[in-house]
């Protein structure tokens, strides 16, 4: 996701989405250590999605507009 598609989102829809991805992430790192991962690049997705995600809630905390 692109973080102009992110800032749309309610700070709750945030925090769920963030659940969400963080729970992708632990499927995914339990796929990779059974050998069942075919794309390795899903990882590296996820844990970005996850910052974007942290990072628009902080800018939101801190009152930073952009």
């Amino acid at each position: 996701m692109k973080a102009i598609e992110l800032r749309q989102y309610t700070d709750e829809e945030l925090e769920r989405l963030l659940e969400e991805k963080k729970k992708q992430l632990m499927d995914l790192r339990f796929q990779l250590s059974m050998g069942q991962l075919n794309n390795y690049s899903q990882i590296k997705q996820t844990k970005k999605d996850i910052a974007r995600i942290k990072t628009i809630l902080r800018e939101r905390e801190l009152g930073i507009r952009r």
